[in-house]
């Protein structure tokens, strides 16, 4: 939505994902935001405020009632745009494909995110590059290890 980008935007704030959808009997509208710095909670506040009434002139549930939440995506959510691959080049990452690479048995795969294009993501694992087609990678997200 080109009215959310413009106001995130111009308060430094990158937008990751828009949802619509039904929660506890309630349709919310969920706006994704990320930031350099991180995202808290006065940030989400900041930016409710500041969508508040571009979205009510926009109306975009046609009169339909909602909530409006302004959320951060979370550590482990799956990449979704080239922007957050870009942003995680040199990380760790979980990489959970649709059916084994011929000749493997392995689905899910843990390494160091080198690039991403068009055709294929490679990661760096155990020393060697691993080079994936998209067409086999069912979700991408950081690897978060808990201690």
């Amino acid at each position: 939505m080109p009215v959310i980008q413009d106001v995130l935007e111009k308060m430094g704030y990158e937008l990751v994902d828009v949802e619509y959808k039904s929660m506890y009997g309630d349709m919310h509208l969920i706006i994704y935001i990320a930031s350099e710095n991180g995202i808290s909670l006065d940030d989400c506040e900041a930016v409710s405020n500041a969508l508040d009434g571009p979205l009510d002139a926009l109306d975009p549930t046609d009169g339909r009632l909602y909530h409006l939440d302004v959320s951060s995506p979370g550590l482990d959510r799956p990449f979704k745009t080239q922007r957050d691959y870009e942003r995680n080049y040199g990380q760790k990452v979980e990489v959970k494909l649709f059916a084994p690479i011929t000749g493997t048995k392995a689905k899910l795969y843990e390494g160091v995110l080198k690039n991403r294009s068009d055709e294929s993501i490679t990661i760096e694992v155990d020393g060697k590059d691993l080079v994936i087609e998209n067409s086999l990678v069912a979700m991408v997200r950081p690897y978060v290890e808990f201690n």
